[in-house]
């Protein structure tokens, strides 16, 4: 049912006009998604022209191989839609559940980000490592359709880590007036591309997040497209 519902979700938001669309990878009873790929595979047969990304793929457990492969199968799916935002998550569950020291947690992001960027620049990668077995001359399939997926790299998780992504706290509540405000005080002081809203965390019926969605893309996107200079117009996404 929540599965279901989310695509509705990234639907109605692509309909909407948003910019756009994530899921986060979690193993955990409280969360519905372990596998951002699968779910951004359906979603893609389900929207035209909003973009699809991963909020976020704990790259610290995953093999940066087959997290490339997933997204260029994504992104061919999706007609150059794909995007891979890689961190090193909030929860901690993936770490015994795939054999790694949590211990080593930035020690195993900084090396996989390393092969995940250069798999995704190159079709034949020679790569030697720590934590997995070196790579000599291989070729990895598919290719996607964009020369490159953008990869984005998450905070979160520590006090120092929120602060840098949003000064006074990240939380967006209250109008859509308030909420504006607050994205276009942000964009004054970091001068930030995309926002990312985080809506039914928690729980929240689908018809009250389906109604922020649509707030969030009539009401408050239009005004920050119209206040922000061309160049740096933001992306918002859900």
């Amino acid at each position: 049912m929540r599965l279901r519902e989310l695509i509705d979700l990234a639907r109605l938001a692509d309909q909407a006009g948003l910019d756009v669309f994530g899921v986060g990878e979690h193993h955990r009873p409280d969360f519905a998604i372990s596998s951002p790929p699968v779910v951004l595979a359906a979603v893609a047969q389900a929207t035209e022209r909003i973009r699809l990304t991963s909020t976020v793929t704990v790259l610290s457990t995953a093999d940066p191989v087959k997290v490339f492969e997933d997204f260029a199968t994504v992104d061919l799916i999706a007609a150059g839609r794909a995007e891979i935002t890689a961190g090193r998550g909030v929860f901690t569950q993936s770490f015994p559940l795939f054999g790694y020291d949590l211990a080593d947690n930035d020690e195993l992001f900084d090396e996989k980000l390393d092969l995940l960027l250069q798999l995704n620049r190159a079709e034949r990668v020679t790569w030697v490592g720590r934590h997995r077995a070196p790579l000599a001359d291989a070729g990895v399939h598919p290719r996607p359709v964009q020369d490159q997926i953008p990869v984005w790299i998450a905070v979160g998780g520590t006090p120092a880590s929120v602060v840098r992504a949003g000064p006074h706290g990240a939380l967006f509540a209250g109008s859509p007036q308030k909420v504006i405000d607050k994205i276009l005080w942000e964009h004054q002081l970091l001068g930030h591309d995309r926002f990312l809203a985080q809506i039914g965390l928690g729980g929240l019926p689908f018809a009250e997040t389906a109604r922020s969605t649509e707030l969030l893309a009539t009401e408050v996107l239009p005004v920050i497209r119209r206040e922000t200079s061309p160049e740096h117009v933001l992306q918002f996404g859900s």
